[in-house]
């Protein structure tokens, strides 16, 4: 349970972060840039907000690296399932063409990002196991 929850905090806070950084990306830059130059923009903020929450996320479930995938994998499914319904619903996306967009350049550097988000629990994991 406290995996579920630490899985739970990452991904609410992420994505948020993503919720309130997407409009500007879809609406400002890629406009300007164009989606593969403004998915990297967004990038390192999405990230921030990662790297910033998880010592509050992983702090109840300690260091064991198996725990800390599992809360990325919990939270990046999470995130999937929240993209899907977001971009169905709000953006009128349907679940086929969204898959679609992973075949983009701009998808695959989202691809890498969501790597990233998923196995960020284990490589910022700085608390030390007990000797």
């Amino acid at each position: 349970m406290r995996i579920a929850a630490s899985a739970a905090l990452y991904f609410v806070i992420v994505f948020g972060a993503g919720m309130l950084l997407g409009p500007m990306r879809v609406l400002w830059l890629e406009p300007r840039m164009g989606p593969f130059v403004a998915v990297p923009c967004e990038a390192p903020f999405v990230l921030a907000a990662g790297s910033g929450t998880l010592g509050s996320a992983s702090s109840e479930i300690g260091p064991d690296p198996v725990t800390l995938v599992l809360m990325g994998v919990g939270a990046i499914t999470l995130r999937q399932l929240a993209d899907l319904v977001v971009g169905s619903v709000l953006r009128g996306i349907s679940p086929a063409n969204q898959l679609a967009q992973f075949t983009r350049p701009e998808g695959q550097v989202y691809a890498a990002l969501l790597i990233a988000f998923a196995i960020m629990p284990l490589l910022l994991n700085h608390e030390q196991p007990p000797s």
